[in-house]
């Protein structure tokens, strides 16, 4: 079958471009890939994972077809796919797993043994992941389909929610899994370190699972304000005081119950040093500010090399941690990409069932596929926004 196809395409640092690109075989290399099934992409969103290649912080190569956050419709099965038909409407989770190797039939899908013969763990679209073919495209290729995917039970319902349900892929239920693994639950006093779309999606989140106060501190005042928008307290990290303080002033306690790095790897310092690169002061700050037994939930990327890293150690990953102080008051560190799986499907009936308007609190804007490009400007510029990409325009304005 040859039909046209495009994609959002890495060009180097600073520079993606929108172009023509193979359409998607049941292939994977020489050999059919006779469980799997391709997709017409109804919706593909940009990631702040994303934006860390195209900073140039990661060792991704020019022509990476971008894009791990994918929703879209079946056009053709591979003879072994039983359960998912052509017409179904699916999410992808942005963790690719094959469903039988030890960690899969563990329940952690996000780092499969098979899928990737560089280390555990695959993503589409994604540096040192596979070499897997992104999904900000028109269409695209998932393998182990039957495992994989998520089929919304009603086609036109879920068109509906698609802003909502498009965030399955891997926001939605990475934010979630941030406060899981942080210990959140009813009553708990939470800080979301970080105000873009994760740290958005984690602070709805930990309102969904009972949060009695979620606080997110950031450094742009339009984040800030949209974490406001949905009941959150803010702190301005551009503002110099002492993190104890502010936190008294809030909860009228020196320390929070749980604590969500949705920073990652490029953190910056706080204050007046705002300016400043420091890629350990979120993990610093979590064990300063978490209460002694707490938790500490990491779903902010860091990575193995850095090529931008402001110093040797940093590029290869090795940050400057007080490590002391967590141990000395038993924290737990939950680190690792989100096993989607785990969650998709609870929070696609939260959606469903009107218990969260997860599109709203990350602010969703859609775009076209020939806006993409700028959509990562102005992701990288600071936008509160969730840009998602609508490949052929199926998404009604």
């Amino acid at each position: 079958m040859s039909q046209a196809n495009r994609g959002v395409v890495y060009k180097g640092p600073g520079k993606v471009d929108v172009e023509s690109i193979p359409y998607p075989e049941l292939a994977l290399g020489n050999r059919k890939c006779d469980h799997g099934v391709i997709l017409k992409v109804v919706t593909t969103n940009i990631c702040g994972s994303d934006q860390h290649m195209v900073r140039g912080r990661t060792t991704a190569p020019s022509g990476l077809v971008l894009g791990h956050e994918i929703t879209g419709l079946v056009i053709e099965c591979g003879r072994d796919v039983e359960f998912i038909k052509p017409g179904d409407l699916v999410s992808v989770p942005f963790n690719i797993a094959c469903g039988r190797c030890r960690n899969c039939k563990e329940g952690k899908t996000g780092i499969c043994l098979n899928v990737n013969p560089a280390r555990p763990g695959a993503a589409y679209g994604y540096v040192d992941m596979g070499g897997w073919v992104g999904g900000q495209t028109e269409y695209v290729m998932v393998p182990y389909a039957d495992f994989n995917l998520l089929k919304f039970p009603d086609t036109d319902q879920a068109m509906e929610k698609i802003r909502d349900l498009t965030l399955l892929s891997d926001i939605f239920p990475t934010g979630f899994h941030g406060c899981v693994t942080a210990g959140v639950g009813p009553g708990s006093t939470v800080y979301i370190a970080g105000a873009g779309p994760v740290g958005l999606a984690a602070a709805a989140s930990a309102q969904l699972l009972g949060a009695a106060c979620v606080i997110v501190g950031d450094m742009i005042e339009e984040r800030l304000a949209q974490a406001r928008s949905f009941g959150c307290e803010t702190i301005d990290l551009t503002q110099d005081g002492d993190m104890a303080d502010r936190l008294e002033a809030i909860l009228g306690e020196r320390e929070v119950d749980c604590f969500v790095d949705c920073v990652g790897f490029e953190a910056h310092a706080c204050g007046c040093n705002h300016d400043q690169e420091a890629p350990a002061t979120v993990l610093n700050s979590a064990m300063q500010m978490t209460r002694a037994g707490g938790q500490i939930g990491i779903p902010g990327l860091y990575v193995t090399e850095d090529p931008g890293a402001v110093d040797d150690a940093a590029k290869q990953g090795a940050l400057s941690m007080r490590f002391g102080l967590g141990w000395a008051k038993s924290h737990s560190f939950h680190t690792g990409q989100c096993p989607v799986m785990k969650y998709h499907r609870p929070l696609m009936q939260a959606i469903l069932f009107n218990k969260i308007k997860i599109a709203d609190a990350v602010n969703v804007q859609m775009i076209s596929l020939d806006q993409a490009p700028q959509g990562y400007a102005d992701f990288d510029g600071g936008a509160a926004k969730k840009f998602v990409i609508d490949p052929h325009g199926s998404v009604a304005a």
